[in-house]
């Protein structure tokens, strides 16, 4: 129970955090100081926090799993394309929200869009697919803090009590702390795990004798042939990563944090030092769970690799129940975890763990956010503040958070998924998707209402039919042919349109439809316009 401890001290101080920031509360204008900590964080709480509440458990937990199943690749996969197309948009869009933002007030992005493109109703309906599709984000941490404390506790703590604990945390210092505890908790957490990654990699390797020797046992290995000698990523599937980043762009959480900036000059620093952090967290995470392939020696990684063959050399002649099973047995998103408990002192342990569940509980912004827009582009826009004031706005989204942490709870307990299949299949795709929102919002002119509407309902309607797609079809198998080309393919980990991931269609056909149907709509009123694009 030592790691175990140690954890719990962690959670205890995160909690503390939450609560000193709520102590510092700004009475003049509570709402802004609860959703956006007063537009006043400094330059490296706005660095870390936004670098923190971007690496959430796909990060660390997702990535190492993925790296455990399908090798060093994965590595090439996200964080390669993030470090490049992340900073590159914060340059492009971020300082111009923040731009706009501090000329007329906005808090949420949902905000800009109504004043953008003068429609009322239309920016409820972008809110509720955003707020939709934030949801398996949130529920992504809810899993893997269930994972991490069964892993810690060596399954003294069931999954299910984990969750619940990281849900409870979590939900309190949002409750209290508002952004200003959000941020300043992730800049905690984010200085955690980025010397997580590092220490880590010292740590394991040493116990495994040096990397040189595991890499070697690795390539000798009868147990890895059959995972060694699987067919290679197509080029058409790696190309289909570079459209996930652009999620990053759109995410309400991190279009909310660009806002909280005390001054533009911050984007400067924060654009520079992010691919760096991306390299911190992602080169450690991905290679120790590569290098976990050798680690037979430790019981349950020796489970996993052992259901992994199973399901590569038997997958076609079991039910769908038993593939299932499978899947669940050799999912590696406690690779890290178990690697940790194997080769580290107890008591170091702990403190990794802490580092590990510090990028986990990274889903407080996501929390937040949704708490935000429900309270800005809901119940201020229909008229409650106006009502029942400023306090009751502030009280509504305290009770938000409380009510999304336990739906997000229940779901993650009930439909259990791998974290980075979870992640890429549905909120990044169809946040990618919705890149042409921002980009036409922030450049183009002719940019209308009816064109965002048109492309925010076919990213809903995308994201649910790739969602009900894998429910019908649930082995692999070639669905739709034409002339030798597959055009739509239930793969093992999710579908493939012509050799591509759906977020590639789905992003081409967004944009096709914002310019098309925008073309076609009247435009905002020429004042609208002038105030947008003036020098």
């Amino acid at each position: 129970m030592i790691p175990t401890i140690v954890v719990f001290a962690y959670l205890a101080t995160v909690l503390y955090i939450g609560v000193f920031a709520f102590r510092r509360t700004q009475g003049e204008r509570p709402a802004e100081d609860f959703f956006l900590a007063g537009r006043s964080l400094g330059p490296i709480v706005f660095l870390l926090s936004l670098f923190g509440t971007n690496m959430t458990a796909f990060a660390i937990l997702g990535s190492s799993g993925h790296a455990f199943t399908n090798g060093i690749v994965t590595f090439g996969l996200m964080a390669s394309s993030s470090a490049l197309i992340i900073p590159l948009g914060m340059l492009l869009l971020g300082t111009r929200v923040w731009a706009l933002g501090r000329r007329f007030g906005f808090i949420t992005p949902v905000q800009m869009f109504r004043d953008r493109w003068e429609c009322r109703h239309i920016g409820t309906v972008i809110f509720a697919v955003k707020a939709l599709l934030l949801v398996p984000y949130i529920i992504i941490g809810m899993i893997g803090g269930g994972t991490a404390f069964a892993a810690i506790s060596g399954g003294r703590i069931p999954t299910w009590l984990g969750a619940a604990i990281v849900g409870l945390v979590v939900m309190s210092y949002v409750f209290f702390g508002g952004m200003r505890g959000t941020a300043w908790v992730n800049t905690f957490q984010t200085s955690l795990f980025l010397v997580f990654g590092a220490v880590a990699l010292g740590v394991i390797g040493y116990g495994m004798g040096g990397f040189e020797k595991a890499i070697s046992e690795m390539n000798g290995s009868p147990i890895l042939s059959a995972w060694l000698t699987r067919e290679k990523i197509s080029p058409a599937y790696f190309f289909s990563y570079t459209f996930i980043p652009l999620s990053s762009l759109t995410f309400p959480h991190i279009t909310i944090f660009w806002l909280t900036a005390r001054r533009m000059g911050q984007f400067r620093k924060t654009i520079i030092l992010y691919p760096l952090c991306i390299l911190a967290i992602w080169l450690p995470a991905t290679f120790l769970g590569l290098v976990a392939n050798r680690a037979a020696d430790v019981p349950a990684i020796a489970r996993k690799i052992e259901a992994r063959q199973t399901l590569l050399t038997q997958g076609s002649t079991l039910t769908p129940e038993e593939r299932q099973e499978l899947r669940t047995q050799s999912s590696g998103d406690d690779i890290l975890l178990q690697l940790l408990q194997h080769y580290a002192p107890l008591w170091l342990a702990g403190l990794l763990g802490a580092g590990i569940l510090a990028a986990v509980m990274a889903s407080d912004s996501q929390i937040l956010a949704l708490s935000t827009m429900f309270t800005e582009d809901v119940f201020a826009f229909y008229e409650g503040r106006e009502r029942f004031g400023e306090a009751a706005q502030v009280l509504t989204g305290r009770i938000f958070v409380v009510l999304l942490t336990v739906v997000a709870y229940v779901v993650a307990i009930r439909f259990p998924q791998p974290i980075f299949d979870l992640a890429v299949q549905y909120a990044f795709s169809g946040f990618a998707s919705l890149t042409p929102l921002m980009v036409g919002a922030l450049f183009w002119k002719g940019s209308t209402k009816w064109g965002a509407l048109a492309t925010t309902l076919w990213t809903a309607l995308a994201v649910s039919g790739v969602a009900v797609f894998q429910v019908v079809y649930t082995t692999p198998q070639v669905v739709w042919s034409v002339a030798g080309l597959d055009l739509l393919v239930r793969t093992q980990s999710g579908t493939s349109i012509a050799g591509f991931m759906p977020v590639v269609p789905m992003t081409i056909i967004s944009t096709i439809l914002m310019l098309l149907v925008s073309s076609l709509t009247p435009k905002p009123g020429a004042g609208t316009i002038s105030r947008y694009f003036s020098n």
